[in-house]
């Protein structure tokens, strides 16, 4: 299963809490989770994703793969 996750590049603390969550819960349910991989709503869930073993995909808009949060696995 893999599932995408979009959201703003900046977020509210409790924004951030839930992205988090979804991430996590996506990895536990054996989801790839499939992003922006930059910040934000993104990287919480990523994050999240990460903390529950699960594997990310962040799809950037640029060639540098350098830009993609700490939590992804696969920079495209």
């Amino acid at each position: 299963m893999i599932v995408a996750v979009l959201g703003s590049s900046s977020c509210t603390p409790a924004e951030e809490e839930k992205a988090e969550a979804v991430g996590r819960l996506l990895a536990e349910a054996g989801a790839t989770l499939v992003c922006g991989g930059r910040g934000g709503v993104m990287a919480a869930a990523c994050r999240g994703a990460k903390s529950a073993g699960g594997l990310t995909v962040g799809i950037l808009p640029g060639v540098d793969r350098s830009e993609a949060n700490p939590w992804v696995d696969v920079p495209i």
